[in-house]
């Protein structure tokens, strides 16, 4: 099972169950798979919640001493669980981390995320919003969601060629990138360092970093053949050292290819096959 197919599995998920307000109901996404969602009180600190199923009824129980950000994002994670059919890999490794993060669990999150912030709601919202955190911060407000999973969806829908990138302990764990950034090569590969020359590594470093700040693209994408330069605001959250990263760029365009230095229209003659992207209208939606 692959992230495509888990989005699929989630948005067909959402259609049925019909969320018509912001926030979804949790209640009616437990309803629907005929569970009960209990808060429990006793449960450690460390440990948001779990599901198991008794008599053919499925329990979801959340941590009720967690937020209620926290406990939302909990019960979607559980119910994923139940959907897809996939086993809880919990462990010693904490459920805010992306280290070393099993694969079952990557995509419950993901599954998750859908479900607190459907795409036929959230999607419109996205694109009246200039880009940038405050836009991020103020649709969490209203979906009731994390910084985290709405950056990353945030990101996902857009229509500007931008992304979200989540890394810890200075290692980028996973980028989320809008469909004009993938179709334009836009590729933020997981597991390496964050770029020195980036502000999200000064931040880091500093913790006084300011944004959004101008950083040549091909700092971040990899085998960048357009050129050009991108925004960038970061957040820091020192107590798990995870840093949060938003890139876009300003005019809201993909920059044009790059032919031996020189800029190449699609009607080139020398342009790749592989690679017909046509411009994207620009809003020019500035800060």
């Amino acid at each position: 099972m692959d992230e495509f197919s888990v989005v699929l599995r989630a948005r067909k998920f959402v259609r049925e169950a019909g969320p018509v307000k912001i926030p979804p109901s949790i209640e009616s996404y437990v309803h629907h798979i005929g569970g009960i969602l209990r808060h429990e009180k006793d449960l450690p600190d460390d440990e948001p919640g779990y599901s198991f199923e008794n008599n053919g009824k499925h329990f979801v129980c959340v941590n009720k001493k967690d937020s209620e950000k926290r406990r939302r994002f909990t019960a979607c994670h559980e119910i994923a669980h139940i959907v897809l059919g996939l086993p809880s890999e919990h462990s010693s490794i904490p459920s805010w981390s992306y280290v070393k993060r099993p694969k079952n669990e990557i995509l419950c999150d993901v599954f998750a995320a859908e479900l607190l912030l459907p795409k036929q709601l959230f999607e419109p919202m996205v694109q009246e919003e200039q880009i940038g955190f405050p836009a991020i911060d103020e649709l969490g407000r209203r979906f009731l969601a994390s910084t985290t999973a709405t950056g990353s969806r945030y990101a996902m829908v857009m229509d500007a060629p931008c992304a979200f990138v989540l890394s810890e302990k200075g290692v980028i764990r996973y980028a989320s990138r809008s469909k004009s950034l993938r179709e334009a090569g836009g590729w933020i590969p997981p597991r390496i360092e964050v770029p020195p020359e980036s502000l999200s590594a000064a931040l880091r470093t500093s913790g006084s970093a300011t944004g959004p700040k101008e950083v040549a693209a091909d700092v971040w994408f990899s085998d960048w053949r357009r050129g050009g330069v991108v925004l960038e605001e970061a957040r820091y959250l020192k107590s798990w050292d995870q840093t949060l990263t938003l890139l876009w760029f300003e005019d809201e365009e993909v920059p044009p290819l790059l032919c031996e230095g020189r800029e190449v229209e699609d009607e080139d003659p020398f342009l790749p096959e592989l690679d017909g992207i046509l411009p994207w209208p620009g809003k020019r939606r500035r800060r």
